[in-house]
């Protein structure tokens, strides 16, 4: 069945490796009592997950990924009826075979908000972003104190410390010019990141992708998924996510985002502090995805990524 996997590199492999997947995922289905059901790989994402039938999902975790399986399976059974919008009900989680772990969850109803935007007329648009963001604040309203023992860092200033040490091999690695990157330090020690007024639980990629939604009686969310990345920790760094990837530097969705969210706009320099130094920023692709700023300079990338001004 699936081979031992110690590296991301070994799970890339085997994540393209549909022959060896699906006998896995048939096999684990037998053992779950679902011998039979129909199969469909989603197209999407680093770990290989399957709907199972219509309204069951089954997603796969290699070995390494142990903490992120366990942590996912906590945050989904304390999430759920708690938010807004419907959050996948886990069935089932446990160790499947050679330290890859799984677990079994409902399927959301409708369809990836990414895939569906364009389609949305804007009215609909403006509703999905308010429903967002109260989402979102409802996540960041929950208690994360019973999350902790599997859920961290412990220490948030650490963390993005290690963050900032790390903050220019990370970005060169991820194909950042050298135009852009000799900004970093002295944009970084220009915005110093105070300690958070309070720690919540953090979704970390609150995104379109990550949202579901569907057109029935007008467009609406329907769900939000993947918190296997969860944190605890500053709400900025969900609220600099979710203006990259859910208003997509759009100023009025954003102003709509932080009414509907229920706090002022946060100053553009701290958001881009937080996203540069965020665990999965990939600004080689902001930079081709987003509105380009006026100059090449990351004070203006501030402000035309974050801005509420237009």
């Amino acid at each position: 069945m699936l081979p031992s996997v110690d590296t991301v590199d070994e799970l890339n492999l085997v994540v393209r490796d549909e022959a060896l997947l699906r006998p896995a995922a048939q096999d684990l289905c037998g053992q779950l009592g679902l011998e039979g059901a129909r199969l469909v790989r989603f197209e999407d994402g680093s770990l290989p997950v399957y709907s199972v039938g219509d309204s069951l999902v089954l997603k796969l975790y290699p070995g390494f990924e142990a903490a992120e399986a366990v942590r996912e399976a906590r945050v989904l059974s304390h999430l759920w009826g708690q938010l807004p919008v419907p959050t996948p009900r886990l069935h089932a989680a446990d160790l499947y075979k050679n330290g890859w772990r799984y677990a079994l969850m409902s399927r959301l109803p409708g369809e990836s908000l990414a895939m569906e935007w364009h389609r949305i007329p804007a009215a609909d648009q403006d509703r999905i972003v308010t429903e967002a963001a109260e989402t979102l604040a409802a996540l960041h309203d929950l208690d994360p104190k019973p999350l902790a023992d599997v859920v961290g860092p412990s220490d948030w200033t650490r963390f993005l410390a290690v963050r900032h040490a790390k903050v220019i091999q990370h970005h060169r690695v991820n194909g950042l010019t050298e135009n852009w990157l000799e900004q970093i330090p002295d944009f970084l020690r220009s915005v110093p990141l105070s300690p958070p007024q309070r720690r919540v639980l953090l979704h970390t990629e609150f995104m379109r992708e990550h949202l579901t939604v569907d057109r029935h009686d007008g467009w609406r969310v329907t769900g939000l998924f993947d918190f296997e990345p969860a944190m605890i920790g500053d709400p900025v760094y969900d609220l600099a996510g979710a203006a990259l990837f859910l208003a997509c530097a759009d100023a009025r969705q954003l102003r709509r985002f932080y009414e509907a969210y229920g706090c002022a706009p946060h100053d553009p320099r701290v958001l881009l502090a937080h996203a540069l130094l965020h665990v999965y920023s990939d600004l080689p692709w902001n930079l081709r995805e987003l509105p380009a700023p006026p100059r090449p300079r990351l004070d203006d990338l501030a402000e035309a990524w974050f801005g509420t001004d237009s």
